[in-house]
């Protein structure tokens, strides 16, 4: 249980340490907030039973994807990724009830990512 705490923790800081963090809270486009939504609903049950080995096989397909400079996501598969990354957020909220709040900031931090930061990111990785 301990490993599962370190790990989500390890995550997080990944997550802060491989994006800009800004100030400000980012907004999402109504129609990525759409598809957001639509990818929520229908990944939800999935990802609230996946385990930590599921977790971590989509956790780093996700970065290694990211990171790939001859691959670039869709939109869908972008936000595919992110939802399902904060959706588990979730599960480990009431795994670890003490944690909810840093549980809470996370799934914030991860549907506040935007297809078209991640466009910048892609260009900027070309240079």
């Amino acid at each position: 249980m301990y490993k599962l705490l370190n790990f989500f923790l390890f995550c997080f800081l990944m997550f802060l340490i491989c994006n800009n963090t800004y100030s400000q809270a980012k907004k999402t486009s109504v129609h990525d907030q759409l598809l957001q939504d639509s990818i929520y609903k229908s990944n939800k049950k999935k990802v609230l039973n996946f385990s930590m080995k599921e977790f971590d096989a989509l956790f780093f397909e996700y970065f290694n994807r990211k990171n790939d400079s001859k691959v670039i996501l869709t939109k869908t598969e972008f936000y595919n990724y992110t939802v399902q990354i904060a959706t588990f957020s979730d599960r480990l909220a009431h795994l670890y009830p003490d944690q909810k709040q840093v549980a809470a900031q996370n799934k914030e931090q991860w549907l506040s990512e935007t297809y078209e930061d991640y466009l910048q990111y892609k260009a900027s990785q070309k240079k």
